[in-house]
């Protein structure tokens, strides 16, 4: 295929060098004739290991040139990949002047061509800036439209310095957000041959992708540092502590956990975290991270108040209240929150959950309900009809199988507010979702 490269810095510069060792006629494109000269004598603008090899053997096979004529390059190719800077402004948003100005020399020369060409955003851009600045600078300039006259897609990258031609080679996944299939199918030629997951989805969750990997990345870097700190005070190697932390994949790296939806609750992880944060106040240590666990666990249940009290209607239905589904566990359920919380609002609640049985309570179970939260067990009935007769707000608190068949069973005017995710094919006025 004929590629045009729009940016030669990191991300282009090794994009290109890969493109054309992998055969494909590539045109580097950049305003700054230093990057261009370089290119084009079979040297590297960046730092960065077997690149250098790369672009010197692709330039003397004729693969790979380097311009700063961008009509050259457009018209000279068939898919254009914008690989320029989004640095930060000042208020912590994304400058995208750089990937508007491309875009609308891009479309200055998509507007002489008759073939389909596609444009591919590599530049990391939040969500909604390929529908707010990219397409429409590219449907302005050229006077054609997007996914009609020529494709859009968005493919984020995801290199690392030091070990860019590897992971070139080796993507954790594959993502392409796209406009319109066929822009889609051209993209997915360039990684055929790759092995890992080819993901196509619309623009703006590739988008969202990119940002997501990034942010856990960081996330995992200041837990372990934070772990770290901790387990230095006390004497213990935190690198001994997060290498058998590292061991369980079942649960620590895993899907597991990665569900967007309601708080967390249960007899272990909120009285854990409360006493790691404790013990590190007592050791005066600072931990930010950590210390935000159980704030941020608040506003979600705050969130869910609020959808409820939203709906306007007064009359509301709890189907699941323990902590999670199979459990009878009511000991820091996010869902007894809420129930107070309305109660104390006055609203007329009716409470279903098959393992919440007050008969059948014992133990810790038995005296936290009778003793902490007797005014909960009033409001519960025996079965889940008995709450949809009841509600026109019905709330699913957990993942009870038996919920499943709720949407079925609404009557007119009935609201679902689903926390869970209970069907992922809902959608519309009489249903809500928490993250969705």
């Amino acid at each position: 295929m004929k590629i045009s490269i729009f940016g030669l810095g990191y991300v282009g510069a090794v994009s290109a060098g890969c493109l054309a060792t992998d055969g494909h006629d590539v045109i580097g494109v950049d305003p700054n004739r230093t990057k261009v000269d370089l290119i084009n004598g079979g040297t590297t603008p960046i730092i960065e290991k077997d690149i250098g090899e790369m672009i010197s053997k692709t330039v003397q096979e004729g693969k790979l040139r380097a311009t700063i004529d961008v009509r050259d390059a457009v018209l000279n190719s068939d898919m254009s990949l914008i690989c320029v800077g989004t640095p930060s402004q000042l208020n912590g948003n994304l400058d995208l002047s750089h990937v508007r100005k491309v875009c609308e020399q891009i479309g200055e020369a998509i507007k002489e061509k008759d073939s389909f060409h596609v444009v591919v955003a590599r530049s990391t851009m939040l969500p909604g800036s390929m529908r707010a600045v990219v397409i429409p600078t590219l449907e302005q300039a050229s006077g054609k439209k997007a996914g009609v006259d020529f494709g859009v897609c968005n493919n984020p990258e995801f290199l690392r310095e030091g070990t860019a031609v590897y992971d070139y080679y080796h993507p954790p996944k594959t993502v392409i957000g796209e406009t319109d299939e066929r822009a889609g199918e051209m993209l997915v030629k360039l990684y055929e041959k790759m092995e890992a997951p080819m993901v196509r989805t619309d623009v703006e969750t590739a988008e969202m992708v990119k940002y997501t990997d990034n942010t856990w990345h960081a996330v995992k870097v200041a837990f372990a540092n934070e772990i770290g700190n901790i387990c230095k005070a006390v004497g213990i190697d935190g690198h001994k502590v997060m290498e058998i932390f590292c061991q369980d994949t079942k649960l620590n790296l895993s899907p597991y956990y990665m569900k967007p939806g309601f708080a967390f609750g249960g007899s272990c992880l909120p009285k854990d975290v409360r006493a790691l944060t404790y013990k590190a106040r007592s050791l005066d240590l600072e931990l930010p991270l950590l210390d935000s666990i159980l704030p941020s666990n608040r506003k979600q249940v705050e969130k869910g108040v609020n959808m409820i009290v939203d709906k306007g209607n007064r009359k509301v239905g709890i189907l699941g209240f323990s902590f999670k589904a199979g459990t009878d566990d009511l000991r820091e359920s996010p869902l007894v929150d809420v129930i107070e919380h309305l109660l104390g609002k006055g609203y007329e609640l009716k409470l279903y959950d098959k393992n919440v049985n007050l008969a059948a309570l014992t133990g810790a179970n038995q005296d936290y309900i009778l003793n902490h939260i007797p005014h909960i067990s009033k409001l519960m009935v025996n079965s889940m009809e008995e709450v949809l007769a009841f509600a026109d707000t019905v709330v699913i608190g957990n993942g009870a199988a038996e919920f499943k068949q709720v949407p079925g069973l609404l009557k007119e005017g009935q609201i679902i507010v689903d926390l869970v995710r209970i069907s992922k094919e809902q959608s519309g006025g009489q249903y809500d979702g928490i993250c969705w």
